[in-house]
């Protein structure tokens, strides 16, 4: 099982395909299956490598949860893994981490950012912290949707990847405090997916994001929180076609 360390903290990551290396971050305390309508669509022309963030998944707990620290992680993973360039694909707090990375390390080859806003003060943690209650399907998808969801494999998933209360609500804290910095020192080509319904996220706060990104893209999405599950066939269309062309 592949792992890498950073700051005394193990960190796993599965990878699976051949080509350039397309890197998976989940929302704050989801674990690896939040990417599982994803990874399989790129894997093949692309190499699909998803992240369990520290404290959630098999990755180790840790004694600091800054974005910061989560951007080092992953340049932990990226170096123990030999991907000399990768595309960050990140939901929530891990399109906060492909930010916070692209500037701080120089192996992002294009971001693409789905329900990420410009600034963490925005987000609704009361929102947030529903998904992590037996109420999660509401804030993650849909009315038409909540009833053909696949709840009984998703909620099995959950349980053996999401984290625990204690470093989920540290992530939390973490997605809270981030500040991007001057967004136009982010100058990698980004593609910004806006949820239209997200209780957790405004869709406007995702647009903003974009407009600030000197080669940011911006797109709307329909559906709730985990817009990229309900409406994959579609995200996932839009992600080949931006990475092709990045």
């Amino acid at each position: 099982m592949p792992r890498a360390h950073n700051d005394g903290c193990g960190l796993y990551y599965e990878r699976v395909g051949d080509g350039e290396s397309v890197v998976f971050l989940p929302e704050a305390g989801l674990g690896a299956w939040s990417w599982g309508w994803q990874h399989d669509a790129v894997a093949g022309p692309y190499e699909s490598l998803v992240v369990d963030p520290r404290g959630t998944g098999r990755s180790d707990p840790g004694e600091t949860y800054d974005v910061s620290t989560l951007a080092d992680d992953l340049e932990a993973v990226l170096r123990d893994a030999s991907v000399a360039g990768a595309h960050l694909v990140g939901h929530g707090l891990g399109g906060a981490v492909a930010l916070a990375y692209a500037r701080r390390h120089n192996r992002a080859r294009s971001l693409t950012l789905v329900a990420t806003p410009a600034a963490g003060e925005v987000i609704d943690t009361g929102a947030l912290a529903q998904l992590f209650t037996d109420k999660w399907p509401a804030i993650a998808f849909s009315e038409a949707y909540v009833g053909v969801a696949p709840r009984g494999e998703i909620e099995g998933w959950r349980d053996i990847d999401d984290a625990a209360p204690e470093p989920r609500e540290q992530l939390f804290e973490a997605y809270t405090a981030f500040d991007p910095g001057a967004l136009y020192e982010v100058t990698t080509p980004a593609l910004v997916l806006g949820p239209l319904d997200s209780p957790v996220v405004p869709e406007p706060a995702c647009q903003t994001l974009a407009q600030g990104l000197p080669r940011g893209e911006y797109e709307q999405v329909e559906g709730r929180h985990l817009a990229h599950l309900e409406h994959s066939r579609a995200v996932n269309d839009r992600l080949l076609g931006f990475l092709k062309q990045a």
